[in-house]
């Protein structure tokens, strides 16, 4: 059994934010697949035994069951002292953008390609649109950002970069997005990503909870 143990699926940005991190900082980790579109987080047994939250990602080390991505982020960080802050100012600027990505930028982006591309059902127009305009918002502002600086926080790495990578890399014609042509500085900053040790995207990163055709 690997030393980390990543409850996790590969349509799920929020479980390959844990991923690219462990993959990148050369973990020992296996992934355990979450067959979420089965209806497996929503089971009372998988939340009393693995996440009452009912959430992935949950990465299982050395007896700790941890949950929620910016927590085990920051749990990795400080046990491997990877893509960590190197003084007070820089832990509390990775965890400003941290925030931000969970509330502004995976949040909204997240939930649009959901409901885009895996809800099953057509979605609202009007509630794509609006989110949507929340979406193009956050880009927008990690854009201009990353246009002064190459990456999020202290010129290096951070785990504020895994933060804001969890859905940066899965395909346009499931996100709507192309980011290259919209967000040029954002693409750069995706290029560099792409060139730490051990990525992958999610697809190949993950397995695959879509329920077999």
């Amino acid at each position: 059994m690997a030393a980390y143990r990543l409850h996790c699926f590969a349509q799920s940005g929020n479980a390959y934010k844990v991923a690219l991190m462990l993959s990148a900082c050369g973990l020992d980790w296996e992934p355990v697949l979450v067959r979420f579109f089965d209806g497996a987080t929503r089971d009372t047994a998988w939340r009393n035994e693995i996440n009452a939250m009912g959430e992935v990602p949950v990465l299982e080390h050395e007896g700790k069951r941890l949950s929620q991505s910016g927590a085990i982020l920051t749990y990795l960080a400080r046990r491997t002292g990877q893509f960590a802050a190197a003084n007070e100012d820089e832990e509390l600027d990775i965890l400003r953008w941290m925030l931000f990505d969970n509330h502004k930028f995976t949040s909204y982006f997240a939930t649009h390609r959901f409901m885009l591309s895996l809800a099953g059902k057509p979605a609202d127009p009007a509630v794509l649109s609006f989110l949507r305009g929340r979406v193009d918002g956050a880009l927008a502002l990690v854009d201009k950002h990353l246009s002064t600086t190459p990456y999020m926080v202290a010129g290096r790495p951070t785990i504020a970069d895994m933060s804001i990578a969890g859905y940066m890399f899965y395909p346009q014609n499931e996100t709507g997005y192309d980011i290259e042509a919209t967000y040029p500085h954002l693409h750069a900053w995706r290029e560099r990503i792409a060139a730490l040790p051990g990525w992958k995207p999610p697809y190949e990163m993950m397995p695959d909870a879509l329920p077999a055709a």
